[in-house]
C-alpha cells in the first residue's frame, strides 16, 4: 500500500492534471515531472509505440535530455511492457537481458520500473521511474505510479475520445496553437541530427520568447493573452517554410528548426524575417497589443556539432538579446 504522503501526493496530482485541461503533452510532462518525488526516482519518462519503437515523448530528471529518444520495441524492456501489458520490474540494468543495455549506461541506470498505457484496451506506451541505484523500487512505489498511469489514461481518453490513430498527435502538439511541442520538436531535432541519410550537413535553430505576455495576462486576463499567443504563432508559421518545424515548447517560449539549411542560408535573414511579420499590432477588442519577441540562434557545425548545446547557445543568445532589446528601450 502507498504510503499516506504518496497518497496525498496522488491527489495534489490529479488535481493539478485536472487544470491542464486537454492538452495531453502537458498532462504527460506533469506526471513524469511528478513522478521523480513520488517514488525518489533520478528520472521518467512516458515512451509512446510508434512504428515499432519506443519514443520519448514526455522525460524529466536524468531523462530529460533523451527527449524524442527511440529504442526498437524488440530489444527494450519498454517493448515488451507493450507487448505483453504487464508491469515490469528491473533490479539491477547490468545484469537483465531484458533491457536495452546501451540506452541504460548512457544514462548510468541501474533499476527502474516499466508500468503500460492502456488506451482502448490496448496498451499503447509506457510510464517508466529510472534509479542510478540498484533495487531502488518497492512494490509500494509500483501501485503509487500504477495511480498516475491511471491519470494519464484518463487523460488520453478525454483527449481524443475514441479516435486512437489521433493519440500521438495529441501527444505531440501544442493543444492552444496546434504547433509542435518540445516533445515533437526535439524529436526532429534528434533525427536531423543523427539521420546522415536526409542529407542535413548543417541545420539552424531559433529559440524566441514571446515578449510581454505575462503583463498582458496580468493586465487584461488569459483570453487577452491567448490571442497573443495565437496571433503570434499564425504569423511565426507564416514567416518560415513548411520544412521548418515551428513549435511552442513552454508558454512563451518558442523555436524553430530550419532544415533543409544550406551554405547560402543565413540565421539573421530568418530572424529579420519574424521580426518583420510582428510589425503590425494586435487589435484585441479596444486593445492594441505589440507583438515582439528576443531571439537568439545557432547553427550547426559552425557552433558546435552536439545538438543540446546548440539549443543551449541559442538560449542564451535569445536572453542576450532580450537584455539588448530591454536596455534600448531604457534609452
Amino acid at each position: 500500500m502507498p504510503s499516506r504522503e504518496q497518497l496525498k501526493q496522488v491527489i495534489k496530482i490529479q488535481s493539478e492534471i485536472a487544470k491542464l485541461g486537454l492538452d495531453l503533452g502537458r498532462v504527460m510532462q506533469h506526471v513524469v515531472e511528478q513522478t521523480l518525488s513520488l517514488v525518489t526516482a533520478e528520472g521518467a519518462v512516458i515512451e509512446l509505440a510508434e512504428d515499432g519503437q519506443m519514443v520519448y515523448r514526455a522525460a524529466a530528471g536524468i531523462a530529460e535530455p533523451h527527449m524524442g529518444l527511440r529504442l526498437d520495441m524488440s530489444t527494450s524492456l519498454s517493448g515488451q511492457c507493450v507487448r505483453t501489458g504487464e508491469i515490469l520490474h528491473c533490479v539491477d540494468c547490468l545484469t537483465d537481458d531484458r533491457v536495452d543495455k546501451a540506452a541504460c549506461a548512457r544514462m548510468n541506470l541501474r533499476s527502474m520500473i516499466v508500468l503500460p498505457l492502456t488506451f482502448q484496451d490496448t496498451t499503447v506506451g509506457v510510464l517508466k521511474a529510472m534509479s542510478i541505484n540498484v533495487n531502488n523500487f518497492s512494490d509500494d512505489d509500483v501501485e503509487a505510479i500504477g495511480m498516475l498511469c491511471d491519470l494519464v489514461a484518463a487523460s488520453m481518453y478525454y483527449s481524443v475520445k475514441y479516435d486512437i490513430e489521433k493519440l500521438v498527435h495529441r501527444a505531440t502538439h501544442d493543444s492552444l496553437t496546434g504547433l509542435a511541442n518540445r516533445s515533437l520538436f526535439m524529436d526532429n531535432l534528434r533525427n536531423c541530427h543523427q539521420n546522415k541519410s536526409l542529407g542535413y550537413n548543417s541545420l539552424g535553430l531559433l529559440m524566441l520568447d514571446l515578449d510581454g505576455l505575462k503583463q498582458v495576462n496580468d493586465v487584461l486576463g488569459h483570453q487577452a493573452g491567448d490571442a497573443m499567443i495565437l496571433e503570434f504563432s499564425k504569423r511565426l508559421k507564416g514567416a518560415t517554410r513548411s520544412t521548418d518545424t515551428v513549435a511552442r515548447i513552454g508558454g512563451d517560449e518558442f523555436a524553430v528548426l530550419l532544415t533543409p539549411f544550406g551554405e547560402r542560408d543565413q540565421l539573421g535573414t530568418f530572424t529579420a524575417r519574424i521580426h518583420a511579420a510582428l510589425t503590425e499590432p494586435l487589435s484585441f477588442q479596444s486593445h492594441s497589443l505589440s507583438i515582439q519577441a528576443s531571439i537568439g540562434g545557432a547553427e550547426l557545425p559552425a557552433d558546435g556539432t552536439d545538438f543540446l548545446q546548440l539549443l543551449d547557445i541559442a538560449d542564451q543568445r535569445m536572453y542576450a538579446d532580450k537584455r539588448r532589446r530591454k536596455g534600448d528601450q531604457l534609452h
